[in-house]
């Protein structure tokens, strides 16, 4: 798909990894809808930023984990642009606690969790999706993560939500063919981003150790792939691990 005049939606784009997505895509021409919950300021800066590369590019308030957000979310984008080629599940959440910690993991947080990185991206999906089929194109990329491939991150919560992102993509890939390509990136430990700033200094230390590369991922690569995936017309339903040589998938 060509990415020049395309329409994404990012979400949690204030987020480390999620700045360099849209810029990246705002660099390849597609004009952006940054979707943010809190940081107003921040977002509206970017936008501006964003806008200057070239493209129109707008920043849009939703709480993604809330229904009627996640539809006004897509109204907006719609009433600023008329339609929606890309969707980037980039929003979540995560919270350490170790794996052995099992009391330490309340159904609260297990629900919350799960609520930010599994039925958010699929709530933001069936939001779209009827407009992607309509206009008979659309690419989505899941950010799922290697805790969904091995037992690693934050909390078993964590994985399993990634885990289920990456099923949930295949799912998706099956149910929105021809017109929609859904893929995904499993990034590993990525410095500069909110994600990892939740994480124990000694786990990120371990994790970047254990690499083959011995070093953190590039969000810039990372964002690198989303876009080879928006611009592909021949890839779905697939994960691309982006992780220094930590897991081998």
């Amino acid at each position: 798909m060509e990415l020049r005049e395309a329409v994404a939606i990012v979400t949690g784009c204030t987020g480390g990894l999620g700045q360099r997505i849209c810029r990246a895509l705002a660099e390849s021409g597609a004009r952006v809808a940054g979707v943010y919950q809190h940081s107003k300021g921040q977002a509206e800066a970017f936008a501006r930023e964003w806008s200057a590369l070239g493209p129109r590019c707008i920043a849009i308030q939703a709480d993604v984990t809330v229904p009627a957000e996640v539809q006004r979310m897509v109204e907006e984008a719609m009433a600023a642009f008329g339609r929606v080629d890309i969707l980037v599940n980039n929003a979540a959440f995560n919270q350490t606690v170790p794996f052995a910690d099992l009391d330490g993991l309340t159904l609260e947080l297990w629900n919350k969790i799960v609520l930010a990185n599994l039925t958010s991206p699929l709530m933001c999906v069936k939001a779209v999706a009827g407009i992607m089929r309509k206009q008979g194109r659309g690419r989505i990329v899941n950010i799922a993560s290697i805790a969904g491939l091995a037992p690693l991150g934050s909390s078993i919560a964590y994985a399993v939500s990634k885990a289920g992102v990456i099923h949930l993509t295949r799912c998706l890939a099956v149910a929105l063919g021809p017109e929609v390509a859904v893929n995904a990136v499993a990034p590993g430990t990525m410095m500069g981003t909110r994600m990892t700033s939740r994480l124990a200094p000694e786990l990120v230390e371990r994790t970047t150790k254990a690499a083959a590369l011995q070093r953190p991922v590039d969000r810039d690569d990372v964002a690198q792939q989303i876009l080879a995936f928006c611009r592909s017309d021949s890839t779905t339903g697939q994960v691309l691990v982006l992780d220094s040589g930590v897991v081998y998938h």
